[in-house]
């Protein structure tokens, strides 16, 4: 029991700082597989694969978050995608950064359940990647993934048919607007009043 009281110490821990220290968080996960850590696959493994003749349709959910400090509107462009393990599937993510001035930002996922995780193969991702966008700036954000197809004959995943994956984005910076001083020149009404008052460079 301490023993789970301290790992779960730890995970809320590097958790909290993920947003701060995103390649500790990064190997983190990688080590412990705490998020349901995903496999990295190249296009040349994408190619290869075939879906499983005769397999179960498994539904991928997508979901979005953002810190409290992220100004940014991010959500999935589609809810979900059906798919046979096996087979290749790219879905969508928008974001769009809400303030006047420029915001880079960077994503953590987490993957439900966490076991899905040694099966969801993503090719192409946003994630752990810093991420700028220019004030009001708007782009779509691809996801290009598989589930493995060895996911079949594991036992573990036998009643497994939806996985969700989500991202959370977090400020890693930002570029405020130079403030610009703007001094004032007090004018006596009498004069305005009386037409004394002149506008014009000082001779």
């Amino acid at each position: 029991m301490k023993v789970a009281y301290v790992a779960a110490a730890v995970a809320m821990t590097v958790f909290g700082v993920s947003y701060a220290s995103v390649p500790l968080y990064k190997v983190f996960c990688q080590v412990t597989g705490f998020g349901g850590t995903t496999q990295v696959a190249d296009e040349k493994k994408a190619k290869a694969i075939k879906p499983v003749e005769g397999g179960e349709i498994v539904k991928v959910y997508f979901m979005s978050s953002v810190h409290s400090e992220m100004p940014w509107k991010f959500v999935p462009t589609q809810k979900e995608v059906r798919v046979v393990p096996g087979e290749t599937a790219l879905a969508f993510y928008t974001v769009k950064n809400t303030a006047n001035h420029p915001v880079t930002g960077v994503a953590t996922y987490n993957v439900h359940p966490p076991k899905a995780g040694l099966y969801f193969n993503k090719i192409q991702c946003f994630c752990f990647e810093e991420q700028r966008l220019s004030a009001h700036e708007e782009i779509d954000m691809p996801v290009f993934f598989f589930i493995d197809p060895e996911m079949v004959d594991d036992p573990a995943m036998e009643n497994v048919r939806n996985i969700t994956l989500s991202y959370t984005f977090f400020k890693t910076g930002e570029e405020l607007p130079e403030k610009v001083d703007v001094k004032l020149t007090k004018v006596d009404s009498n004069n305005i009043s009386s037409g004394n008052v002149k506008f014009g460079a000082k001779q």
